[in-house]
């Protein structure tokens, strides 16, 4: 696999350099000696970030993770990759696909089923036609992350969910 490692507001040392590429290694026996792994590696304030992409046959496989410390976060973004491998072979293997940037080897193997998703709670309740700023007041009130509501000014399902630094985001349908 060819590592393309670059830092923004860090230099890669030689230690997180050989930490990247022993613990990717790792996915070597996935993918074909010629597939490109693009890691970025930032700091902002205590947040150590890791992105890695991985381009593939008709999509990507991307991790993103933030921790404390830049080797936690090396260690959890190959954990995710790993998942979504497992997904993504499991939609080559049903569909007959190409193997692509695979070893042919990995998609040969007996794959496991992913675990199915589960709905284990459904919620019904009266959507009030509402201003966005009122449902933002609302989601706060109920402390929750997001807030679904009818919104008064268009007549539409809209929600609001909290943002980092204490801003809101409001999500609306693309008609």
């Amino acid at each position: 696999m060819n590592f393309i490692i670059s830092g923004k507001n860090l230099t890669v040392s030689e230690g997180l350099r050989a930490a990247i590429e022993e613990k990717l290694g790792k996915l070597e026996r996935y993918f074909r000696p010629e597939t490109e792994v693009i890691v970025t590696l930032s700091v902002e304030k205590e947040r150590q970030k890791i992105e890695v992409t991985i381009p593939v046959k008709g999509g990507i496989i991307r991790s993103e993770q933030v921790s404390n410390d830049m080797y936690v976060s090396i260690d959890l973004v190959e954990e995710v990759i790993e998942r979504q491998l497992r997904r993504y072979k499991t939609k080559i293997v049903d569909r007959k696909q190409s193997p692509g940037v695979f070893q042919p080897e990995y998609l040969e193997q007996d794959y496991e089923e992913d675990e199915e998703i589960k709905i284990i709670r459904s919620k019904k309740f009266d959507i009030k036609p509402m201003y966005p700023e009122d449902a933002c007041l609302e989601m706060e009130l109920l402390g929750h992350s997001f807030y679904v509501f009818n919104n008064a000014e268009t007549d539409q399902v809209n929600v609001v969910y909290k943002r980092k630094g204490n801003t809101y985001g409001l999500i609306e349908p693309d008609v």
